[in-house]
């Protein structure tokens, strides 16, 4: 039966492509998104960032224009990515790129939720468009990743590393450390379609289970650096901090179609009200460290409660204002819509 799920999903017949191959074709939301976020030559921008660009953004860039039905933004996108990222001597993408420095990419170390998002995004190229290049081009970048980043017989489970430099058990004393909001989970069922000889699905329970483990202090929630040297632990050296990055992962969670409630449990606990900003905390002491107010934000808390408890979609934060939020949330807030459109409709507002 899975085999002829992956092959439904290769020729783009998987379940939610068939209901809604583009579940973001005629949204508003994108309109806006493209036109304040994507340059005429195909950058990202990171508003939020002093207007950088990174492998993470052109891959969430690429990925939401093959959910639109929309091309032309794809290959705009895909052809920067080529030209300014793919600057290694490998096939993964440096992960920073400064409009203001020269060189624009003074970092040649890789992200791995960059290249796991720019390969998935390839991935769905394919089932939506059927061009052999983006086949090749996506092989090619899940192959590395598979080679470089995954470490495959781990005491934890198979594990994805954070970057080629920097966070394995011979880069520092307390590695391997990850970061559990790399673990993009939708990703994990469509990578097989590309590098099937890589374990995608041991990553998927690996995934899980650590986030059933890495829950620290009084939130109960994962640091977004942790040590697997032993026990899982904060990661020396960085903030014991749920902050900006992992809240994706309640998000990426129900991307997969996750449901079991106790995954979503400690992060719908911290923001119950996703209507009002989400929380950022010190996970040794719960207290709060930032709240994030921009609106796109609390759709993912939205979403999370959906798949956990079926509990409706509040019809304010299907309004997409990109035109005065910043490029994070309004991605964010475009990946929960598409995944409450395919995955979720039940709890979508009349």
């Amino acid at each position: 039966m899975r085999i002829v799920l992956v092959l439904l999903a290769w020729l783009g017949l998987g379940t939610a492509a068939l209901a809604h191959p583009a579940p973001l074709a005629d949204s508003e939301g994108w309109r806006a998104y493209k036109a304040r976020f994507v340059t005429e030559q195909g950058r990202v921008v990171d508003t939020g960032n002093n207007g950088i660009s990174h492998s993470e953004g052109q891959g969430y860039g690429m990925l939401l224009a093959v959910l639109a039905g929309d091309r032309a933004t794809f290959e705009r996108i895909w052809t920067w990515t080529r030209a300014n990222l793919m600057v290694r001597d490998d096939q993964l993408l440096a992960w920073r790129w400064e409009p203001d420095r020269r060189p624009a990419v003074a970092d040649m170390n890789d992200a791995a939720d960059g290249d796991l998002l720019v390969a998935w995004a390839l991935a769905e190229a394919v089932s939506a468009w059927n061009d052999p290049s983006h086949r090749v081009a996506g092989r090619r970048i899940a192959v590395e990743l598979g080679r470089k980043l995954i470490l495959p017989r781990a005491a934890h489970g198979p594990l994805l590393l954070p970057a080629v430099a920097g966070f394995s058990a011979e880069d520092r004393p307390d590695g391997p450390v990850v970061n559990l909001s790399y673990w993009i989970f939708p990703a994990f069922d469509r990578m097989p379609l590309l590098a099937p000889e890589f374990d995608w699905i041991g990553l998927d329970r690996s995934g899980r289970r650590l986030i059933r483990a890495a829950r620290f202090g009084p939130s109960r929630l994962p640091s977004e650096w942790i040590s697997l040297s032993g026990a899982p632990r904060p990661a020396d050296g960085f903030a014991p901090d749920f902050a900006y990055n992992g809240l994706r992962i309640p998000l990426y969670l129900a991307m997969a179609g996750a449901t079991e409630a106790d995954l979503y449990a400690p992060f719908l606990a911290l923001w119950p009200r996703p209507e009002s900003g989400l929380a950022l905390v010190e996970t040794g002491s719960g207290r709060v460290t930032a709240r994030l107010t921009e609106s796109g934000y609390g759709a993912i808390p939205a979403l999370a409660a959906c798949a956990a408890r079926g509990t409706p979609f509040p019809p304010g934060l299907t309004r997409v204002r990109a035109e005065s939020e910043h490029y994070y949330p309004a991605t964010l807030q475009l990946l929960a819509l598409a995944a409450l459109k395919t995955r979720y409709p039940a709890c979508a507002p009349r």
